[in-house]
């Protein structure tokens, strides 16, 4: 495979799967969007900068599974805040199920045989 195409795969399989991380993320306490991109670029392939996340963030708070706050900062202006909402919690936990689904079967096919064994 060549390089560009291998790259934009992987691309392609990360921006499928940012949107379930960053919920998981916020599910353990409200943070900031610049922490986030931190967060991620400490799980290496799923980093991801501020270009990719913010608007994630944009279209979550549209889609009302997230609300923002903001809160003082120790190095400059109030920082936004993301929280889930009761419908990101539900659309986390649809999401990691149908993620689990979905990695499940991927690793049956890619098994040596076949599959349907």
């Amino acid at each position: 495979m060549k390089q560009g195409v291998k790259n934009e795969t992987s691309a392609q399989w990360r921006r499928g799967v940012l949107e379930m991380c960053v919920l998981r993320l916020l599910s353990d306490a409200p943070d900031y969007g610049y922490e986030i991109v931190v967060r991620l670029s400490r799980l290496g392939t799923l980093a991801a900068g501020e270009n990719t996340i913010y608007p994630i963030l944009r279209r979550l708070k549209k889609d009302g599974v997230v609300t923002t706050f903001e809160r003082a900062s120790p190095n400059g202006p109030p920082r936004q805040y993301y929280r889930l909402t009761e419908a990101g919690m539900a659309r986390l936990a649809t999401l990691k199920s149908e993620w689990r689904e979905l990695a499940r079967a991927v690793e049956a096919c890619l098994e040596d045989g076949d599959p349907h064994d």
